[in-house]
Order: C-alpha cells, then structure tokens, then sequence
C-alpha cells in the first residue's frame, strides 16, 4: 500500500516531465528551441521535437509567405517630378536563426519595421535614377524586379528571402496636381485651337472653290445669253430689214403706230411737242390719205376721251401685221 502511494506521484510526474519535453511541430511554421536565450535546435520539418523540460524553450515562426504593404513614400526621379508611391511586398524567413539573432524577441513584428526601411531605400534608390515616364510605362516590371533584388540582398542579414515587389500606386503629391491638370488643360486647348485652326483653313478652301465654280457657272451662263441675246437681236435687226426692203413706207407707218401705243399709255399722260414733230407725221393730212386721216382724227377724239378704249385698237406687232400701208388704214377705219 505504501509502494503504491509512491509510484502515483511518481507516475504523474514522470507524465509531467514527458508533456514536458515533447512538442508538436506544424507545417506550418519553423521552431528554435532555445536554452538560455541561445539556439540549441532549428526545426524547419513538420513531426514531433523534444527539449529538455524547465531548462529549454520552444520560439515559434510563421514559415508561409507573408505580406506588407509599405507606407506612402515621396520619390523625385531623374527629371525632378515627384512623385508619391507606395508598394506591396512578399516575404518569408530564409534562416530562423539568423532571424532570431538579427531581430532578437521583437519577432515577425519587428522585422515588418525593418523590413519596410529596406523597401523605402530599395524603392528611393531605383526610382531615383530613372525618369518618371519609366516609371509609368512599360518598364515598370523592370524597375519592380530591381527593387526586389536590392531589397532581397539586404534583407539576407535579417535571414529574410524577398519573394515578388508590386508597385501599387505612383501618383503627384497633392500639392502638384493643380500645376499637371492646368498643364494638361493648356496643352489640350492647344491641340483644340490647331483642329480648329485646320478646320477653318479645310472650310476657307471649300468655301473658296465653291465660289469660284459659282463664279465660273454664272460667267458661263452669262455669256451663253449674251450670245443668245446677241443672235436674237441680229435676226430681230434681219427681220426689220427685211421687212423695211419690203415697203419702207408701211415699215414707218408700223413702227410709228407702236410708239403711240407705247407712249399714250396711262390715264394721265402728257406729251409736250412742237405741232410740227416728226412724232406726228402721220397724224397730219399730208401723211395719210382722207379716209385715214379722218380715222386718226377720230382715234385721235377716242384717245382723249377714252384712252384705254382707243389702245385697245391699236395693233400690236405680231404675226397678222399688214403687208402694206392700205391694209393699216383699212384697219384704223375699222
């Protein structure tokens, strides 16, 4: 009875001693056992460890890919144009030990601090000898691996592996958007005045042939009547020639009788002429016969009294003309 009450204690505390010195290792992570502050063992494969009880201690690291995203950082490039930039890094630890020696109890918290200076000095010393347009155009992959690299070969102190660098903002400070936007509203307005410009200059030499085709269509038509005009008047000019050969007396007589019509046209006309004028030769006695003149005499009465009346019996040229003068005066006594 005795004997067992001792092995009970005996037993629990071997059971204790035994929890004790085993340990678990995830997969997930890496394992310093540490024995007064010193490294005695790096466990970097998953399974089951053992310590001395009391004396050792078990540190445990994070062994995934871990991420940080680095502060707002002010760059100037080559050409003087700042800009602001921050970026997203992946890293991993490389060396527990060297780990643990560089950043001591601080852990993966104080290596994120460290870590973020490596990247701003990194990010400084690339950017910084490139212009800014590199930095936005294609090559920017490349200055992303350069940075990667020199950010990576720092980090081998800390036993830190540097796996990828993205860039993932580069704007203007705040200070000089105004100074870009006005920039680029100038240069846009530029570019508007020259379209407008060619625009203006495409019209004027549209507008110009326009008028130069309307000048050259009116020239042509022109001519063409004038020479139209001009044959009509010559075969007119024949016809009347033809016609005075014919009987020149009748020819006189005609022409005479339409300058009448032509003239006493009105309710109130007025002519003042000597008696004697050849306007009237063939109103007088000696240039008619009796019956005619007294026929003129009368429309003569009529045109007074009833001018429209008397103008309706005048004969107007055309086709049924007579051929001579006997047949105009049969035509007035009519």
């Amino acid at each position: 009875m005795k004997k067992a009450g001792l092995l009970l204690p005996a037993f629990a505390v071997v059971v204790v001693l035994a929890f004790s010195s085993l340990f678990i290792v995830d997969e997930r992570e890496n394992v310093l056992v540490l024995q007064f502050g010193q490294v005695r063992q790096e466990i970097t494969e998953p399974g089951l460890g053992f310590k001395v009880p009391f004396i050792q201690e078990v540190v445990r690291y994070d062994a995934r890919i871990l991420g940080l995203q680095t502060q707002p950082l002010e760059v100037t490039p080559l050409d003087d144009r700042r800009l602001v930039v921050d970026a997203f890094f992946r890293w991993r630890l490389r060396d527990v030990t060297t780990f643990r020696q560089a950043v001591g109890l601080d852990g993966v918290r104080g290596a994120q601090g460290r870590m973020e200076r490596i990247m701003n000095a990194a990010i400084r010393e690339v950017l910084g000898s490139v212009p800014s347009t590199s930095v936005l155009s294609e090559d920017r992959t490349g200055l992303m691996n350069r940075i990667r690299d020199i950010a990576s070969r720092q980090a081998n102190s800390l036993g830190i592996e540097v796996i990828d660098v993205r860039l993932t903002r580069t704007d203007l400070p705040q200070e000089n958007l105004e100074a870009t936007f006005a920039r680029m509203r100038a240069e846009r307005e530029r570019e508007a005045a020259d379209e407008r410009a060619r625009g203006s200059e495409a019209a004027q030499r549209v507008r110009a042939l326009a008028d130069r085709t309307v000048t050259e269509l009116v020239s042509s038509a022109q001519r063409d009547s004038e020479i139209v005009r001009g044959e009509a008047d010559a075969e007119r000019n024949r016809v009347y020639a033809d016609a005075y050969n014919l009987d020149p007396e009748f020819f006189a007589f005609s022409r005479s009788m339409q300058s009448y019509a032509a003239a006493l046209r009105g309710e109130n006309s007025s002519m003042v002429l000597r008696p004697d004028s050849e306007f009237f030769t063939f109103l007088r006695s000696d240039g008619l016969s009796g019956d005619a003149l007294a026929a003129a005499e009368a429309f003569a009465s009529e045109l007074e009294e009833n001018p429209d009346a008397a103008r309706e019996r005048v004969p107007e040229p055309g086709p049924e003309e007579p051929d001579s003068v006997q047949e105009l005066e049969d035509m007035i006594s009519n």
